[in-house]
């Protein structure tokens, strides 16, 4: 979900420009940076937000740089201006060294001068329409980025896969070898070999490394998130969640191994499964 975008827009009142910046994040998580006169816009951007992004951590920073005017008109109050004037004259007749007071001293007192409110109507159609495109733009970069891990997605799991059907075939002959070894055991120990002794510790031995559901519920997941690939919709959270049921299926099934070659295999799939996790951080 890293991604970056910026535009610009200019009129009469001068430049503005918008600048979007994500990272990843599990949540939606938007700050912003608007110019004091913008702030009423925030809540209208945020929507706007929630309409084309669904998760990732958002830095919207918008910078409004004013036309230069050759002039620059004040208002001044002359009715403070001339109270003002009459109190310092009113003081300074009650002390014994008055102080002169001149006109940039009237001027510094609150009220008596005042730059008239300028009018950001136009600036603030500007920018819900600059916001609205840098937004649209940013989300195009994010689906293209999507588009372009596709095939390490597919890539892994068509592995994974591989590894799921690899585990599935051993599992008749790991058994076998199993109980060969236990009835060389029981010879070792010179014990003799009751059937039904020997057919209890297999069924025992059956039931512990019996991994049947974990290989189908593997290859149930592996299958879903080759399905929701293919979605048009937000799937990263989607595929958190089944990141995390394959890591499980894959703990299981190398806690349950009767087997060396099966323990590798089960390692592989969790490194399998952390590479695509990592990447779908950045999925929207």
């Amino acid at each position: 979900m890293t991604a970056f975008a910026r535009k610009d827009v200019q009129g009469d009142w001068g430049t503005l420009t918008c600048e979007i910046r994500t990272v990843n994040h599990r949540y939606l998580e938007p700050s912003f940076r608007l110019p004091e006169a913008f702030r009423e816009l925030e809540n209208r951007f945020r929507e706007e937000l929630r309409k084309q992004l669904k998760r990732g951590k958002v830095d919207v920073s918008m910078r409004l740089q004013s036309a230069e005017k050759a002039s620059q008109s004040f208002e001044i109050s002359k009715d403070m201006a001339q109270a003002v004037n009459e109190a310092a004259n009113h003081i300074n007749r009650m002390l014994d060294n008055p102080a002169h007071i001149n006109a940039l001293d009237i001027l510094r007192w609150p009220g008596v001068l005042s730059v008239p409110e300028q009018d950001y109507s136009p600036a603030k159609e500007a920018a819900i329409g600059l916001f609205e495109q840098t937004v649209s733009d940013l989300a195009s970069v994010r689906e293209r980025e999507g588009e372009r891990l596709r095939p390490l997605f597919e890539d892994r799991l068509n592995t994974m896969g591989s590894l799921v059907a690899d585990v599935r075939k051993r599992m008749p002959e790991l058994l076998d070898a199993q109980e060969k070894t236990l009835r060389e055991r029981f010879e070792k120990a010179k014990v003799e070999l009751d059937a039904e002794r020997v057919a209890q510790e297999m069924v025992m031995l059956a039931q512990k490394s019996d991994v049947a559901e974990e290989l189908d519920r593997l290859d149930a997941h592996i299958g879903e998130v080759t399905d929701t690939l293919k979605s048009d919709d937000a799937i990263g959270r989607r595929l958190d969640f089944l990141m995390q049921e394959l890591n499980r299926e894959a703990n299981t099934l190398s806690s349950k191994s009767i087997d060396a070659g099966v323990t590798r295999i089960a390692v592989d799939l969790k490194v399998l499964i952390e590479q695509m996790r990592e990447q779908v951080q950045n999925l929207e």
